[in-house]
């Protein structure tokens, strides 16, 4: 038999870790639904409070993207968590699978599940609210004016696949969410108490330490330099987008890395 990876043990593997992990995951899963319904019932336009249709939907982005980063990074720090308690880390170390196969569960339930049940949730509940309104979109009228009535409703899926600048920075930035799971779960692994905030002043700390270095590395190198414009801000951009994948999936890789190490030590 393989000691490294075996289908089947994986799979019971997958069924055991659901015990402790799927209570934790379907508690916050119900929290963000339930956040996620009051935003939209908060913003959804209604006869009584309603100025423009456009700036009240504006609000699905800034949401997405600050509750995706709380769900996954929540979920992703507490996987690893039971390793820092003694009583329950012997056991889970001595759980019949090997290190490979404990450390691609964790990456299965904290990358995969989290980010692709938080992305149909979040499609979902968005698909139900732009319903509704486009249901009422003739009791919906611009600024006062009875004659004019308002641009049907499209979901936040629709509103990306149809502008060629948000479907790219979606593309470019894909391996994002990837990289804090990676880093709250290496987190879960490395610290024994406080996993989420620990993690998270370690990410701020190095954060605010590379950002400097960057910018004084750039102030030398450029000191004394003249900007000349040119033609070629669309392949600037390109490039810069570019970039930032290549970055963010070596990152990633790089701290799942880690997390396997680091996992691998608490076995031995």
């Amino acid at each position: 038999m393989n000691n490294t990876f075996n289908i089947n043990r994986f799979g019971l593997l997958l069924k055991r870790q659901w015990l402790d992990f799927g209570k934790i995951y379907l508690i916050s899963l119900l929290v963000v639904a339930g956040v996620l319904i009051g935003f939209y019932f908060w913003n959804t336009p209604s006869l009584i409070k309603y100025k423009n249709f456009n700036n009240v939907m504006q609000f699905r982005y800034g949401l997405f993207l600050t509750l995706g980063f709380i769900f996954i990074s929540v979920v992703a720090s507490s996987y690893f968590a039971l390793l820092g308690q003694k009583a329950r880390a012997t056991l889970e170390l001595m759980t019949p699978a090997s290190t490979f196969e404990k450390f691609l569960g964790g990456v299965f339930y904290t990358a995969i599940i989290s980010v692709a049940t938080y992305l149909v949730l979040f499609y979902v509940i968005d698909l139900s609210f732009v319903k509704y309104i486009n249901a009422h979109l003739t009791e919906f009228k611009l600024d006062g004016d009875n004659n004019s009535l308002v641009k049907p409703a499209e979901s936040i899926t629709a509103d990306i696949l149809n502008d060629e600048n948000h479907l790219k920075y979606f593309l470019h930035f894909i391996a994002v969410p990837f990289l804090i799971t990676s880093i709250f779960l290496l987190g879960s692994v490395y610290f024994n108490r406080f996993h989420y905030i620990k993690t998270a002043i370690s990410v701020m700390i190095f954060s605010g330490v590379a950002t400097y270095v960057t910018y004084k590395t750039a102030s030398i190198l450029t000191q004394g330099l003249v900007y000349v414009h040119h033609e070629g801000n669309q392949n600037n951009r390109d490039s810069t987008l570019l970039f930032i994948l290549l970055i963010t999936s070596a990152l990633t890789l790089i701290f799942w890395t880690i997390a396997y190490i680091r996992l691998k030590e608490k076995e031995v």
